[in-house]
């Protein structure tokens, strides 16, 4: 894989949905609780997966669970486990769905213990700031790091599944709590301000 394909971090290639994803959303910092619920959903799903398949089905997750609405998505029940079974362009894995479910209900109780999931996800930040690495080849990303590998633990403490350190590090990098863009990547510098 090349460091980097037409300016751009070389992970995301040449196919219009992943290069859109990559100069509009990744790194870019997201404060908003929706959308950290969407991405957290949408990682979870990930797991032993490609993201780009994950991209791919995200409208058709976004239909599943309710516009993403962390509230609709907590109050599922079993019949809608087994309806999502049966819905057509997400992973049918009935382990990850109901961990959707679950996670959502523990989501809203971080919410309600710390004002937003934004400010309990900052709050493992030294300085409660975004890390803006300065990587000059793919290679030097890290899988992990030590900030993913304590929210993962305290998430799983609360009953979050399929968010390991690695899932965890993949959220982070997405919703801009790190900036991984390669040094030389046009969209480096064109990240906002997350303070």
């Amino acid at each position: 894989m090349n460091d980097l394909i037409n300016g751009r971090c070389g992970w995301c290639g040449t196919e219009e949905l992943y290069v859109r994803y990559h100069d509009e959303e990744w790194g870019q910092p997201t404060f908003d609780d929706k959308k950290l619920f969407e991405f957290l959903l949408l990682e979870s799903a990930q797991a032993g997966l490609s993201w780009i398949t994950i991209l791919r089905k995200r409208e058709q997750y976004r239909k599943a669970f309710c516009q993403f609405d962390v509230k609709k998505t907590a109050q599922m029940k079993p019949d809608d486990i087994d309806r999502l079974m049966r819905f057509d362009g997400i992973v049918k894995n009935r382990l990850k769905i109901e961990a959707a479910i679950g996670n959502a209900r523990q989501f809203m109780k971080i919410q309600d213990e710390f004002g937003s999931f934004y400010q309990y996800i900052l709050s493992f930040f030294p300085g409660r700031r975004p890390i803006v690495n300065n990587f000059n080849s793919l290679k030097q990303i890290p899988a992990f790091s030590p900030e993913a590998e304590a929210i993962s633990k305290d998430m799983k403490k609360r009953g979050f599944k399929f968010f390991g350190p690695t899932i965890c590090y993949a959220f982070l990098q997405a919703t801009g709590f790190v900036n991984d863009h390669l040094a030389n990547c046009r969209c480096k510098n064109s990240i906002r301000s997350n303070v």
